[in-house]
């Protein structure tokens, strides 16, 4: 590859931020798409996007093109991978064009034309990995420690994390507002009834929705999803329970792989004199006690640096959370979290949704990958 062809890839990736699971409509324009008909120059495999770059014929010029497709986890539990498709190789390109006038594309269509066949595609067993299994054999008990409390982790010998949440986006319990995964509201006149707003914060929620999400900080910026939106996340998270020094590390696949910290030792909830002290967090400062067999968190001194929610929901360094956490059995894990933050809404409410086991390693996906 040329230096200046280098050049022009390098301008192409960075034309427009890349963005982790964005919604396609936040970087892509839907109602307007288009085929390409090129060669492959590059195969860019890695996260948050695998991006195929290629030079097409456009009339009597031959344009770069940045093909962006799903992540590299996704696109190998269908089965591809890195050489699947190889420089030289010619191909047939269609989706949506980048808003912002880049010649990116939006992948919804690879076709060698060699052969007429559809490379770096979802399978439908892949997309069903990510989501609820409806038809999930029982589960038995919940696996618990010694003295009885049960595991928030995998027991002795196994492996496994949470994942597959039950609800993508946050709503008040007993709303019935339609969304999709990244918690784009179907309806916009819908706004006001996820929660209770403040007038301020209606109209931010608004904005974010009618922008199709792409100022989402997590994925401009690659920040922590913060509490709540962590348990949301197609990636999963896995709890790490250490019981010597009574805190609970809470990984998380995706994003880019933080961690948060529950303390159970009964210690004031506040930051650390030498650290954190008056420094809100993305996670702030989380403090657990079990009742019974629920894990029930108290969390204070969050920033406002993130979107703690799929879907844009506001909220300001007064977010208080309460979150309740329950292994009803082995496969089963049950979130409920009450979020009062008078600097955004009227009053506390409440929303809870499940996690599902999945007896894997917890993916490694990093949003920094293929960032400059």
């Amino acid at each position: 590859m040329s230096a200046m062809f280098r050049k022009i890839v390098l301008s192409l990736l960075l034309a427009f931020p890349l963005l982790a699971h964005h919604p396609v409509a936040a970087k892509f324009d839907l109602s307007k798409k288009r085929t390409l008909r090129g060669v492959v120059t590059r195969v860019d495999w890695s996260n948050p996007h695998v991006h195929v770059l290629m030079r097409a014929q456009d009339g009597s010029q031959t344009t770069n093109w940045a093909i962006e497709l799903e992540s590299e986890l996704e696109l190998a539990r269908s089965g591809w991978n890195a050489d699947s498709l190889k420089p030289g190789d010619a191909i047939t390109v269609q989706g949506p064009l980048a808003r912002d006038g880049s010649t990116q594309l939006w992948g919804e269509s690879i076709v060698l034309t060699s052969t007429g066949r559809r490379v770096l595609q979802m399978t439908p067993e892949a997309i069903a990995f990510f989501r609820p299994a409806s038809n999930a054999p029982p589960a038995g008990p919940a696996p618990r420690w010694p003295d009885g409390a049960p595991r928030l982790g995998p027991a002795p010998g196994e492996r496994g994390y949470w994942a597959r949440p039950s609800a993508t986006s946050l709503q008040e319990s007993g709303v019935n507002v339609e969304m999709d995964s990244h918690g784009l509201l179907k309806n916009i006149n819908d706004a006001a009834k996820v929660a209770p707003f403040q007038p301020w914060a209606r109209d931010l929620y608004i904005l974010r929705q009618r922008r199709f999400l792409q100022d989402d900080p997590m994925f401009l910026e690659c920040y922590p999803p913060g509490a709540v939106r962590q348990f949301q996340m197609p990636f999963g998270i896995q709890f790490i329970e250490d019981k010597p020094f009574q805190r609970i590390f809470v990984m998380n696949g995706g994003g880019n792989h933080d961690w948060r910290f529950i303390y159970t030792d009964g210690r004031e909830q506040k930051g650390a004199t030498r650290g954190n002290a008056d420094n809100p967090l993305f996670y702030g400062n989380a403090v657990g006690r079990w009742q019974g067999d629920t894990l029930v968190v108290d969390t204070r001194g969050l920033n406002e640096k993130f979107w703690f929610s799929n879907g844009g929901l506001p909220h300001t360094d007064r977010l208080h959370l309460i979150e309740r956490f329950t292994r009803t059995d082995a496969n089963t894990l049950k979130y409920e979290v009450t979020i009062d933050d008078p600097g955004a809404y009227t009053r506390a409410w409440t929303a809870q949704w499940t996690l599902q086991w999945v007896p894997e390693d917890l993916p490694a996906y990093y949003c920094q990958d293929n960032r400059a």
